[in-house]
């Protein structure tokens, strides 16, 4: 092999002729160290010599990256190991070996790394859309609910420019999972169970659960204790058992409660609350009815069922009489318009200027009339009813309360306002065996809707029709 002193100008002209698979250039200052060259490819050092009596030959490297002076230093490097009796290929998949374990071993410090950082915010956003889909609305809404960091203008009449509270979870939500042991999930029941006990211990529950699916994930296992942290009897202690609810109507007390509530000045509100205590659904089922939830024809009422799903129930005569009063808005049974923050009124004016003139508003401007379409949980108007009433206490689920339990006064079959209420079955035979027609529940939810006007001194003739629904423009 002829050879010759390698100079950048020689290294750098250097090509492999087109009439060749592949052309050499050797350099005489180290043994062994050549230049290779093919006609499609870049040259490349090469190093080349003989172990145990065969030839041998390892690339070093392009010239762009090694000069002439190291590459000739890795030639010697290479031929003094074959001196040594050291195979060159074996040290250098040793090299790439080692290479490749402290990479895969940096990449796990570096997960290990992402995974102590992540928040228990960000995942239980994963636990959220993976959880989704096997959740009913009402589940997934009080996950929401309870983990809002609050701080939002509150959007509910009357409570002006307050803010709304964060969630009983919002606290924990920053925090590193793995920060999440027993002893700080301790503290955070000792505060909230202080301030809001009922409403920490649905969060308390949620967040157990969501520390169970962490500890059947790979990802999320290592970062938590073997046993989850948030079932201690401290926890329990500080967040207190929930009380038994007892606020009812009593028979004597339904006069005064719906001259009350009839006196309201919303008639939406006013026909609203009457619905919850004569269907005994709950305040959410009923707000949430649409005007093709009512079927007139067959007079059935279909709920949105936080249990089944859907559940159809009779639509009783002073039930339809108050639904033929109520003005129909929008697709909302309980439909509502909110009160107009400036900005929103402002855009009213522009309307208004742009209706007389006939231009419409520019693009994104909003013209609906209310958020929801209906009227918010009426807590407030109720209280106030309550009071004028001498009811003090009663709350919208004591409504439903009083529906099962002013039935008892005429000993209609449980599994009947069971179906009614929308309550799981609790009996092999109610659950497999018994099927009601809507007509039957008719008989019987009609019955107790006469008693119940008869005890409040409401006379009703449940044979005249329904008065003719109207139809308004938006308030």
């Amino acid at each position: 092999m002829a050879k010759i002193v390698f100079t950048a100008g020689r290294v750098k002209g250097f090509k492999c002729p087109p009439d060749k698979v592949q052309a050499f250039l050797w350099d005489v200052t180290a043994p062994g160290l050549g230049l290779r060259a093919t006609p499609a490819g870049t040259p490349a050092y090469i190093f080349q010599g003989r172990f145990q009596d065969k030839t041998i030959r390892l690339t070093i490297g392009s010239p762009e990256a090694w000069s002439i002076p190291q590459a000739q230093e890795k030639a010697r490097e290479l031929q003094r190991l074959i001196d040594g009796g050291h195979d060159p290929r074996d040290l250098k998949r040793d090299a790439l070996t080692a290479a490749a374990a402290k990479q895969a071993e940096d990449a796990a410090k570096a997960e290990a790394a992402k995974l102590a950082a992540l928040t228990v915010g960000e995942v239980w956003t994963a636990y959220l859309a993976e959880r989704k889909p096997h959740w009913g609305a009402l589940n997934y809404r009080d996950h929401i609910d309870k983990a809002k960091p609050g701080g939002l203008p509150s959007g509910r009449r009357g409570h002006g420019k307050k803010l709304t509270q964060p969630g009983p979870l919002a606290a924990l939500m920053p925090l590193a999972l793995k920060d999440l042991d027993q002893a700080t999930i301790e503290a955070w029941a000792a505060r909230e169970g202080k301030t809001r006990p009922s409403s920490a211990r649905l969060a308390w529950r949620l967040l157990t659960v969501f520390l169970n699916w962490c500890g059947d994930q790979p990802a999320y296992a290592a970062l938590l204790p073997a046993k989850n942290p948030a079932k201690t009897n401290k926890v329990r202690e500080a967040l207190g058992k929930a009380g038994v609810k007892k606020d009812v109507l009593q028979k004597g007390q339904l006069k005064a409660w719906f001259t009350a509530v009839q006196q309201l000045q919303n008639p939406v509100i006013s026909a609203c609350l009457q619905m919850m205590l004569l269907t005994g659904a709950r305040p959410g089922e009923v707000l949430a009815l649409r005007w093709e939830d009512v079927n007139t024809k067959w007079k059935g009422i279909s709920i949105r069922d936080k249990v089944e799903g859907t559940r159809e129930i009779p639509a009783t005569p002073y039930m339809l009489h108050l639904l033929a009063t109520l003005p129909r808005r929008n697709d909302w049974v309980f439909s509502s318009t909110r009160t107009l923050d400036m900005s929103e009124k402002n855009i009213r004016r522009r309307e208004s200027k742009s209706a007389k003139k006939g231009t419409p508003l520019p693009e994104g401007e909003v013209q609906e009339t209310s958020s929801t379409g209906h009227i918010s949980v009426p807590n407030n108007p109720h209280t106030r009813a309550c009071k004028a009433a001498g009811l003090d206490g009663l709350t919208l689920h004591g409504l439903r309360r009083s529906f099962k339990s002013l039935t008892e006064w005429l000993e209609v079959p449980v599994g009947v306002v069971a179906q009614i209420q929308g309550h799981k079955p609790s009996a092999t035979a109610e659950k497999h065996y018994t099927v009601r027609p809507l007509e039957l529940l008719a008989m019987h939810h009609e019955k107790i809707e006469a008693w119940i006007l008869e005890q409040a001194g409401i006379k009703f003739d449940p044979k005249a029709a329904p008065g003719a629904l109207r139809v308004v423009g938006a308030a």
